[in-house]
């Protein structure tokens, strides 16, 4: 796989344009979006993942980068919450993603424990942290979820869009975007109007458990289970949903997973109007094309 990855660097190093970095992505079987970069002149495979606010390094991995933590002084905070616990940040004097290098970046320190074990049992590359929307957002990004594709813009001030990506036949979503960079996209299930948490780093779609009860829909035990950042494995159970609609796209007979969101869908998200059901995950994403763009704040998806 990285013989691969590494020709597709070279023939999209010719397509880029000065005012652009373009990163091809490698799909995991855990169905996460990875590509390799530079932490401290170290080499670091990292996941892209939208439903993070902040990018992270493992815990684990901190020593290995040589990681300083931040300052009393300092404007950025020496501890963050993230899905109600509190980790520590820690700076990166160089984050080199290609060739755009992100100077004293502050990374969020995070147990990645769950997602090694997944790698280790399916002999696939363990990730050393994950991009998240504070980058993505930072660098004005295109992810296209199909073609494998991470298009940054070096300086977000320039005008211009990024080259080569074509919405022909795309509808796009309005992305509401959370004071916590959280994104949701509207939509209906069995015709009840609610929003997904847009979510790369989310292996499939996932329903709140909550929502799903209150919703009546019937589910079924499975032997998975499902893990996020400070939040116990949990059982996911299937249910299938009649209708669901994301815009112009109506997804119908679909089997989605269930779980208990906690601490993802939380501050009342629940109870909102319309409220936060669960997350939009990388299956849909793949299957209907999605290319999120973190400059127009839109999710474009093809039936």
């Amino acid at each position: 796989m990285l013989v691969a990855l590494f020709a597709g660097e070279t023939a999209l190093a010719a397509q880029s344009s000065p005012r652009f970095e373009a990163l091809p992505l490698l799909r995991s079987r855990q169905n996460h979006l990875l590509f390799h970069a530079y932490i401290n002149n170290k080499s670091a495979w990292l996941c892209v993942d939208s439903g993070a606010p902040v990018s992270a390094i493992a815990l684990h991995r901190r020593k290995h980068f040589g990681l300083t933590g931040t300052t009393a002084g300092s404007e950025i905070p020496t501890r963050l919450r993230i899905n109600g616990a509190f980790d520590n940040v820690a700076i990166a004097k160089s984050f080199r993603l290609g060739s755009l290098n992100l100077v004293d970046e502050p990374v969020v320190i995070i147990d990645l424990g769950s997602s090694s074990r997944a790698a280790r049992l399916l002999n696939e590359q363990e990730i050393d942290g994950i991009i998240g929307a504070d980058i993505l957002f930072a660098t004005k990004a295109v992810l296209d979820c199909q073609q494998q594709l991470l298009i940054l813009k070096m300086d977000p001030e320039l005008p211009g869009n990024a080259p080569g990506v074509d919405f022909r036949g795309f509808r796009g979503l309005p992305m509401h975007v959370s004071e916590s960079f959280n994104l949701y996209v509207d939509t209906s299930i069995n015709g009840t109007p609610a929003r997904l948490m847009v979510d790369t780093g989310a292996f499939a779609t996932l329903l709140h458990q909550s929502f799903v009860r209150q919703m009546r829909i019937p589910t079924h035990e499975t032997g998975l289970t499902s893990a996020a950042v400070n939040l116990k494995q949990r059982g996911v159970e299937i249910a299938k949903i009649r209708r669901l609609s994301l815009g112009h796209i109506d997804i119908v007979s679909e089997n989605v997973g269930v779980v208990d969101l906690e601490g993802l869908i939380h501050d009342g998200l629940l109870d909102a109007t319309p409220p936060v059901a669960g997350l939009l995950g990388g299956e849909i994403l793949r299957q209907h094309h999605g290319i999120i763009d973190f400059g127009t704040r839109t999710l474009y998806l093809k039936k």
